[in-house]
């Protein structure tokens, strides 16, 4: 009687997929159905887990198998309820590092207030204290996408993989489009630019810069920085000395740097969260002759 080993290629899949687990925060349906797909795609099953709210919006997490020792997937999807799935993710977190699973990997397709990752007068660094709360409940490897800075990594302590997403959307614009060669990759802002400046390179198109548009809460504006100085008269500090007087910043009327005329615009930006500063900039596109597409990685 006698056995015949597995090739060695085929037991170190075995031995992968049965110290691997996949659960899905439950938040909402694009969560459970992204995990779906990564579990068919893997060739697992789904973890089990239940995770509900109670009646006072508290949020209860009850892990229903083993993960002593296992690697654990946490797969989780921003919803507009944003501080309940954030909560979800560390919860659950949370539990798996009590149950003594051998590492945990968060996926976070978005990760939530990225935008907020510059001190802005009197405010905080919010992705600063909640890569904090993620690495003080237990992950310890990070999986999400498109970073609004990527200097966001360096707020964690553990790994951080940030994974892009413009080979599909390059791909999109080349199926999508007719004919996007005569197309222009169009900056919302001069802050998107550079990000704009990538797709132009990669597609090898022209590219456009909006510039003057409505500036949205996080700008500059509201940091103190365009406002002058206090007037103080000039014998307060020396009898002798005149001080010029400063005129604040005045925000220049909407205008389109580059050629948009009688060609397909596609804006290309980040994360959309002043949706009337897209109408503003589709409309301005508008009124120079071209079209318009819109793009968020």
């Amino acid at each position: 009687m006698f056995c015949v080993a597995p090739p060695e290629s085929e037991a170190k899949m075995n031995i992968t997929k049965g110290g691997l687990v996949l659960f899905s925060a439950n938040s909402n349906s694009s969560c459970m159905e992204l995990s779906k797909k990564i579990a068919e795609r893997l060739g697992v099953e789904m973890g089990k887990v239940q995770v509900y709210q109670e009646p006072d919006r508290e949020t209860r997490v009850q892990i229903q198998e083993s993960v002593r020792g296992k690697d654990v997937f946490i797969i989780q999807t921003v919803s507009k309820d944003v501080n309940t799935t954030i909560m979800e993710l560390l919860i659950m977190v949370y539990a798996c590092k009590t149950s003594c699973a051998k590492s945990i990997i968060g996926v976070v397709p978005y990760f939530p207030y990225s935008k907020q990752c510059k001190m802005r007068k009197r405010g905080s660094i919010v992705s600063k204290l909640l890569a904090s709360m993620m690495c003080k409940a237990g992950l310890t490897h990070l999986i999400t996408m498109d970073l609004h800075q990527k200097e966001i990594q360096g707020f964690f302590n553990i790994p951080v993989d940030n994974l892009r997403a413009s080979p599909f959307l390059l791909q999109y614009i080349q199926e999508e489009i007719p004919d996007y060669r005569n197309a222009v990759i169009v900056a919302k802002s001069p802050a998107s630019a550079k990000r704009a400046q990538s797709f132009a390179e990669r597609l090898r198109l022209g590219i456009a810069v909006i510039h003057g548009e409505a500036q949205d809460a996080e700008s500059d504006l509201v940091d103190g920085r365009h406002s002058p100085p206090m007037v103080r008269s000039a014998a307060a500090i020396h009898p002798s000395l005149e001080i010029p007087m400063l005129i604040p910043k005045e925000k220049p009327p909407i205008t389109v740097v580059g050629d948009v005329g009688g060609r397909t615009a596609v804006i290309v930006d980040d994360i959309i969260d002043d949706v009337d500063s897209f109408l503003a900039a589709a409309e301005t596109l508008k009124e120079r002759g071209g079209g318009y597409q819109y793009n968020s990685t």
